[in-house]
């Protein structure tokens, strides 16, 4: 799976301050390594004024069951079925050898190896999904979600996402980050009101323009 990157770097200065920064430049942590932040067509939504849309409404009831919980990381509750629960999911969504269980492990549990700070546990009964995430006071930036393609409820993708958002916007986030724009599949990132991408050099909010990129 590419990746769209315009620069890289790595950080060693992990404050909020420079962080939010980093984010406000079009960079976002990347799984590879510690410090790893990648500039590219990132996607974010303004969080003050944002509103569901009645497409998002009827996602969030489609998911009505199901609970949200945040975890700082590293998790201690971490079990092999975890990190399997991840490689199945991104083998079966973007092919196999995506994302190994070892990756996940170390992302979870491993705060030397991972630039990640949060997990999210999604649940109906028993966790059926959970996301990878970053956060701070200001922003949240909803990374590596992933979840069980044969227990889960129709819309459970969007349905997570939309239940970030709200999570996001009830923490009084400023911006909540939702990776790159990149290929015609991420289409999907777009029907939400509030959005914003980067184009290299600075934030743009004409979401017709960034699907013509997306599906030229």
């Amino acid at each position: 799976m590419s990746y769209l990157s315009w620069d890289k770097k790595i950080i060693s200065d992990f404050s909020e301050e420079n962080c939010t920064a980093l984010y406000d430049q079009g960079y976002v942590f990347v799984r590879p390594a510690k410090g790893m932040m990648k500039q590219t067509r990132s996607v974010r939504i303004a969080l003050d004024g944002f509103e569901l849309t009645s497409e998002n409404r009827r996602v969030l009831r489609k998911v009505a069951a199901m609970d949200l919980a945040s975890h700082q990381l590293p998790y201690a509750d971490y079990s092999w079925e975890l990190g399997k629960l991840c490689k199945d999911f991104y083998d079966t969504k973007f092919g196999i050898g995506t994302f190994s269980a070892n990756k996940a492990k170390d992302l979870i549990t491993n705060p030397e190896a991972s630039n990640f700070n949060a997990l999210f546990a999604y649940t109906i009964d028993a966790a059926i999904g959970y996301a990878i995430c970053y956060e701070n006071e200001s922003l949240l930036h909803y990374s590596y979600p992933f979840y069980d393609l044969d227990q889960s409820p129709k819309n459970m993708g969007m349905g997570m996402m939309l239940m970030a958002i709200e999570w996001a916007q009830q923490k009084n986030k400023q911006y909540i980050y939702l990776g790159s724009a990149q290929r015609p599949t991420d289409t999907y990132k777009l029907q939400f009101n509030n959005m914003q991408w980067f184009n290299g050099t600075a934030w743009q909010d004409d979401m017709a323009e960034l699907k013509s990129l997306l599906l030229a």
